[in-house]
């Protein structure tokens, strides 16, 4: 695809090896080291940095053979330059064979389109593949005129599947200042529920836990005790500590969960390898070891203001380490980092006892035919609805105090 016009071209590359690491770092989000000031801004770009749009992450995914054609995620990330050849804008994108990686589930309109006797794949996927974290997709090159770029992009994906012709174009996991630019292009706006920690300037874990009910902090701390019998210890291992014997061990972690959870895990071995080289800074292993071996572990990744929780596994079963490892280790992380929040991946109703308050999550979607069109507008209306009830309903049972009431802090 190329489109011009009097300042631009939109374009697509079949690889992130087409561009530079430095020339798509210069794109808000994508550069390290970019993070949020005392007014919860960001520094330089406007946008906080995310470690899943970064050219180490991306370009990982593709040279491990993790995203590929041979796996169902043939890169065609749109790109905007200016006329001088500087890159003024991108949009990570994916022509699709399934839906599956994806975490913003379009199953059943798949299936309901080829019944009626359309065909919904090949589609276009713009995310960070499986990955349900929250990230720019409208990259933009941070300057005047930014938001008239970000409707370019948008519309270079309208645009493809038309060229190419796709179903569909889908934006997963988008913020919500995003998703006016993809409306006006003709998406459709779909929301969806996760479950965040969030870190007002907690000094310790022990101050979170003054800020729950009396029976709740009762109950994390005797749950974290309990996680850590039969001699159990936590490690945190980050940087120079992720040695390729550490990244066998925990791919193996990986390989027996993800097997019975997925079929078939979706990274390989190499990419655990490539982003060690490329981004061990900005990758935190909880690890997890009993006599003298390390028996389960959580990746996650370090953004500017955020931990974000990936995936986990283990080779000895133990009451409690799960939420251990995942869940208030990460909280005891970010505490100690002074990060403004966990988002400890998709789903869990479970982690509302442990902290986590529901967060609405944004996807933006562009369907090529009319009738598919039209019935996912109108379910899309009704599921808003129901994510911002359930929001709500749940927002009254978590475990915080009501009323910040002294009094309820006694008898622990």
């Amino acid at each position: 695809m190329t489109v011009d016009d009097t300042e631009h071209t939109l374009s697509t590359i079949a690889a992130m090896s087409e561009v530079t690491a430095g020339e798509w770092s210069r794109l808000g989000g994508a550069a390290r080291g970019s993070h949020s000031d005392s007014s919860g801004s960001g520094i330089e770009s406007g946008i906080i940095y995310n470690p899943f749009v970064s050219h180490a992450f991306l370009s990982s995914l593709e040279d491990s053979g993790s995203v590929s054609a041979e796996t169902g995620w043939l890169p065609r990330h749109i790109v905007l330059r200016a006329p001088d050849g500087s890159l003024e804008g991108a949009m990570p994108a994916y022509i699709k064979s399934h839906s599956m990686g994806e975490y913003v589930f379009d199953h059943a309109w798949a299936d309901a389109f080829e019944r009626a006797g359309g065909r919904y794949y090949p589609k276009l996927q713009c995310s960070a593949p499986f990955t349900p974290a929250t990230g720019p997709r409208l990259m933009v090159r941070p300057g005047p005129g930014d938001e008239a770029r970000r409707r370019t992009l948008a519309a270079g994906g309208r645009v493809l599947c038309t060229q190419l012709g796709l179903s569909s174009a889908h934006a997963t996991f988008v913020p919500e200042t995003e998703i006016p630019a993809f409306e006006a292009e003709g998406y459709l706006h779909r929301t969806d529920q996760q479950f965040h920690f969030q870190n007002p300037g907690y000094g310790s874990y022990d101050d979170f836990l003054d800020t729950l009910a009396s029976r709740k902090r009762k109950q994390l701390r005797k749950e974290r005790k309990a996680a850590l019998e039969n001699d159990i210890t936590i490690e945190w291992l980050t940087g120079s500590d992720l040695t390729e014997e550490i990244w066998d061990i925990f791919f193996e972690f990986y390989i027996d969960t993800g097997g019975r959870k997925w079929g078939r895990p979706y990274l390989t071995r190499t990419f655990y390898s490539m982003i060690g080289e490329r981004m061990a800074e900005d990758v935190l292993l909880v690890m997890a070891r009993r006599n003298g071996r390390y028996v389960a572990g959580a990746i996650n990744f370090i953004g500017g203001d955020c931990l974000y929780g990936r995936h986990w596994g283990c080779v000895e079963d133990h009451p409690f380490l799960h939420f251990e490892v995942c869940y208030h280790q990460a909280i005891d992380f970010a505490i100690a980092k002074g990060l403004a929040r966990v988002e400890a991946g998709a789903q869990g109703e479970h982690k509302l006892a442990r902290g986590y308050l529901p967060a609405t999550t944004h996807s933006a979607h562009y369907i090529e035919h009319p009738g598919l069109r039209r019935a996912v507008a109108d379910y899309l209306e009704r599921e808003r609805r129901d994510v911002e009830h359930v929001a709500q309903v749940l927002s009254e049972h978590g475990p915080f105090r009501k009323g910040g009431n002294e009094a309820d802090k006694s008898g622990d």
